[in-house]
């Protein structure tokens, strides 16, 4: 239940960052859920190998490079997906950045929430 919670909460995220920047753009909650999805595994399976094939360049700028990969990542799900897209790198960046910013907040609420039940 906790994960299926987490996945709206985040498509719901999704739609936010496409409300409060222009660069994304959301078709439609359907496509946010299949959006979020593609997000979660795109970190799960491929942002690791990527955080490992790049550790000197990350170490080098003390970790700045991560915000490139999630911005990279951001931008290749908007491209293999149709109802989300992301007009450029720089999109990415921003929206990667409130995306991430809002699934830190909603991990938060979610375990308090289901720390309690």
């Amino acid at each position: 239940m906790k994960i299926i919670v987490r996945w709206m909460l985040l498509a719901a995220a999704l739609l936010l960052v496409a409300q409060l920047y222009p660069g994304v753009r959301v078709a439609s909650f359907g496509a946010a859920l299949i959006a979020a999805f593609v997000l979660g595994l795109l970190n799960t399976l491929v942002r690791p190998l990527l955080v490992l094939l790049t550790l000197p360049v990350t170490l080098i700028t003390l970790g700045l490079f991560l915000f490139v990969i999630n911005a990279l990542l951001f931008w290749w799900a908007g491209s293999i997906l149709a109802g989300f897209h992301v007009t450029g790198f720089a999109a990415a960046l921003i929206g990667s950045l409130l995306y991430s910013a809002c699934g830190m907040v909603i991990d938060a609420a979610v375990e308090q929430f289901f720390s309690r039940a």
